[in-house]
């Protein structure tokens, strides 16, 4: 699971490598340097270095918290990654990164994502289906761009249609 806001799900008093690495003792049993070697590893994976494994989340970028948190969860090896609103904290071009880092580790390790999102040019990035959801009820379902392009249900061109256009 990838949080909105990684600083609230990282402890600020753990470097982010020692984040990593206690994930990786409870699910996997590494310790010591296996733990070390495979933590540095996964940040290398997600974009950052040697250097994040011992930076207290406090020193990092909100991309990089949010890598960390990504690396953190990929430490399990899951078949389904969930990311709730993982993107929305960040800024354009930041945002623009992450979703291209998490759709490389999505192709490149066969995972299933369940990207929770408001903001549907990111679901349009991400995601080949989409389910629309309103009071907790399923309302619309399919292909995504097909779902975005020709919306079936009242509540899925309510969203669209609420997307800010840019004034020329």
């Amino acid at each position: 699971m990838v949080f909105q806001d990684p600083y609230l799900s990282l402890d600020p008093r753990i470097p982010a490598g020692r984040a990593i690495e206690d994930v990786l003792t409870l699910h996997t049993g590494r310790t010591g340097a296996a733990a070390t070697d495979r933590a540095l590893e996964l940040l290398t994976a997600v974009g950052l270095g040697e250097e994040h494994l011992t930076a207290r989340p406090r020193t990092l970028s909100g991309g990089q918290r949010q890598r960390v948190a990504i690396a953190r969860a990929l430490a399990v090896e899951p078949e389904l990654l969930v990311m709730d609103e993982a993107t929305s904290a960040l800024d354009v071009s930041v945002q623009a990164q992450v979703l291209d880092l998490v759709a490389g580790i999505r192709r490149d390790q066969g995972l299933t994502l369940l990207f929770i999102s408001h903001d549907l040019a990111v679901v349009r990035k991400v995601c080949a289906e989409t389910i629309v959801m309103r009071r907790g009820e399923i309302v619309e379902a399919g292909p995504t761009e097909r779902l975005l392009e020709h919306p079936q249900h009242d509540y899925t061109r309510l969203l669209i249609d609420s997307v800010p256009v840019p004034v020329s």
